[in-house]
């Protein structure tokens, strides 16, 4: 039976919190209440995709009555109480619609894809029990769209060993997959499976220095669900259990990143999120570190610049107690973004020479795994990209000129990266003949290299170059750059 469609004669008011919803709650944070409701779900065979961000539009009072999946899963959590006593709305009064009957509900056992607002929709019930659109589009950090994949690529995790995994071919991203295992229930987990988890971390961190992040994002989400169920399947050591929040925190900045570096910048900021919740969670400080920091580079580059100087100084914060000088120099680098963004050269400065200062340190055996990217070309090019939001291109443009020098040729994604930086900086500094011969780089290596960061640079070099068509060398760049085909 189709729903009906039929909308209230009146406008929805602003969305009232669910306070009796945050009750319930209690003490737990968003993301320890989204991974309670994902094994209630499962105890009862239904499949939702709650994170925290779910948790929040419930309680701020963005989704007034559940879908029948949650609210099968809510009602069996809190037996005894009705969607009322939750907090929620009836169902008869959402958008004007008659409640219906038990046989209008769809069954139970239907397995029901899961969907980018973050609920897992019945069969017959299109978006019609939210009053408001889901803020982060199509890309929820949690849903690709190709489900069948998604089943692949969490049985893969749940079943196949470490050894496995790192022999296991790249489609889709070095999972294997036993098909022996596909009705398999969810065992207790162990140290092949933390196994598992870091190397596909490690897979994906490699596949992103050499090809860019917008061809891994969708393919990355899948196996970050898997993570996150591992977490909630049993651990028998702690050790095992240390591992598995340690790789699931590394994981979800991962694919973070990924939706950072392509411009989904929702997406990241709340993979970046989940990842400092599960550092808090297991007192990780390493991993919680590792969260502000991505978290301090996606606000500048949304243009939050106090937001940037403020996470970079409690990734510092943190950071300390972890003796690795590497890591302080890196975050120094992040507080300096931030500063440069609210246009404080005094500030800027201060943090970039504290930077340079504790990189001379030198490497130790406390700099993390993640930092292998981090080195002297690295340093080059944050503090180019200072220096440019500053207004210094000449300035910039040497320092992105020596981070495009220095870089090591395995990481193709950032040598595209600092010198597009370095096209930019030429052609608004008045050279822009020099400008095109970078761009031109640029567009070489684009054959291999999926940014949309760098494409976003390009594009922006492209519309100051314009006015200097005459320029040598010019005209064949703008040429040649619209001539790429546009990124959706």
């Amino acid at each position: 039976m189709a729903s009906s469609m039929v909308t209230s004669s009146q406008p929805p008011g602003p969305p009232r919190p669910n306070l009796a919803f945050r009750r319930l709650r209690g003490q737990r944070s968003p993301a320890e209440f989204a991974a309670a409701v994902r094994r209630a779900a499962r105890e009862i065979g239904e499949q939702v995709s709650c994170d925290a961000r779910y948790v929040g539009r419930v309680e701020a009072g963005e989704i007034r009555c559940p879908n029948y999946a949650y609210e099968r899963v809510f009602l069996h959590m809190f037996p005894g109480r009705t969607l009322t006593d939750l907090g929620f709305a009836t169902r008869s009064s959402v958008r004007g619609r008659r409640s219906r009957t038990p046989e209008d509900a769809p069954p139970s056992c239907t397995t029901i894809p899961a969907y980018a607002t973050g609920e897992t929709r019945g069969a017959d019930e299109p978006y019609d029990t939210e009053d408001t659109p889901d803020p982060y589009g199509a890309h929820s950090p949690y849903e690709t769209h190709d489900n069948e994949e998604s089943d692949v690529l969490r049985r893969a995790f749940m079943t196949s060993s470490g050894a496995t995994v790192a022999a296991a071919s790249l489609s889709p991203l070095g999972l294997a997959f036993d098909a022996a295992a596909a009705g398999r229930p969810v065992r207790r987990v162990g140290a092949s499976d933390a196994n598992a988890l870091e190397e596909a971390v490690r897979r994906i961190r490699l596949l992103d220095d050499r090809h860019g992040a917008d061809g891994l994002y969708q393919r990355a989400a899948a196996p970050l669900r898997a993570a996150y169920a591992l977490l909630d399947a049993g651990v028998t050591r702690q050790r095992t259990a240390d591992r598995l929040h340690s790789g699931a925190g590394e994981l979800a900045i991962s694919v973070g990143w990924l939706a950072h570096d392509s411009g989904r910048f929702d997406d990241a900021r709340s993979h970046y999120a989940e990842a400092l919740a599960t550092a808090r969670v297991s007192g990780d400080d390493a991993l919680e570190a590792h969260a502000f920091c991505n978290s301090a580079f996606l606000a500048r580059d949304a243009g939050r610049p106090r937001e940037a100087v403020r996470a970079a100084q409690a990734a510092q914060r943190v950071g300390r107690s972890l003796g690795s000088a590497r890591l302080m120099s890196l975050l120094a680098l992040r507080e300096a973004g931030g500063w440069a963004g609210l246009a404080d050269r005094t500030g800027c400065e201060q943090a970039l020479a504290r930077a340079q200062a504790l990189y001379e340190r030198g490497t130790s055996d406390a700099d993390p795994e993640w930092m292998s990217f981090y080195g002297e070309a690295e340093l080059e090019g944050l503090e180019a990209q200072c220096w440019s939001t500053l207004g210094d291109w000449p300035r910039a443009a040497r320092h992105a000129r020596r981070a495009a020098q220095l870089q090591d040729p395995h990481f193709s994604r950032n040598i595209a990266l600092y010198t597009a930086e370095l096209a930019d900086d030429l052609a608004r500094g008045g050279r822009p003949d020099e400008a095109a011969a970078a761009g031109m780089k640029v567009l070489d290596l684009l054959k291999e290299v999926q940014s949309s960061r760098v494409q976003t640079m390009l594009a922006g070099t492209a519309r100051v170059l314009r006015p200097h068509r005459r320029a040598s060398g010019v005209s064949t760049f703008l040429e040649r750059h619209g001539s790429l085909p546009r990124t959706a």
